[in-house]
């Protein structure tokens, strides 16, 4: 695996090394020692599947805060998605900043996305679905979100939005509150 740290100290691309030969190709997409060897959370207690039917769909942008924050694994396993990391640090130096790219099923890249960032996706095709490792239990409590549309982060989506939940459409904005607004039910 090749793990390539971006912009946002702390989140990682991880590119598997496929071996092929005539069956296909095989390649590791997670090892706990070798993630423990870049000082990366290498325990998860949780998996998760989002399953979405209609591209164009956006979930986020969500996260946990406090010491039930959460650090994901993310893996998008059929389909493609247009993938969103946002630094919600208020002490980093890249605060409000985001990156993004484009997971598909057949390149099998992964994000490593560390606690104190928000989290969201838009399925650029139909049938697209996103596996998470998480890396604690879910605490309702915890779970924030700030709007997807957000002026302050820029963030930007490459398709119409077909489909969002209400939750989403009504989280704030980031000067609509330091503390962020609280998510009701869980939901990636």
């Amino acid at each position: 695996m090749l793990f390539r740290e971006l912009v946002l100290p702390g989140v990682f691309l991880i590119e598997p090394e496929p071996h092929r030969d005539a069956r296909g190709a095989f390649a590791r997409v997670f090892c706990a020692e070798s993630f423990a060897k870049q000082g990366l959370v290498s325990q998860f207690s949780q998996c998760s599947v989002s399953a979405n039917t209609q591209g164009g769909t956006v979930r986020g942008m969500h996260y946990s805060a406090g010491p039930d924050a959460e650090t994901k694994l993310v893996r998008c396993v059929s389909g493609s998605i247009f993938d969103v990391v946002l630094d919600l640090r208020p002490q980093s130096a890249t605060f409000r900043q985001s990156v993004a790219f484009i997971l598909t099923a057949d390149d099998h890249r992964l994000l490593y996305i560390p606690a104190g960032f928000a989290h969201g996706f838009q399925t650029l095709t139909d049938d697209a679905s996103v596996l998470y490792l998480i890396d604690r239990p879910f605490v309702a409590e915890a779970a924030r979100g700030v709007r997807w549309n957000d002026p302050a982060f820029a963030i930007n989506w490459p398709r119409p939005v077909s489909v969002i939940s209400e939750r989403d459409l009504n989280l704030p904005l980031l000067g609509d509150d330091t503390k962020y607004a609280m998510l009701p039910a869980r939901g990636a």
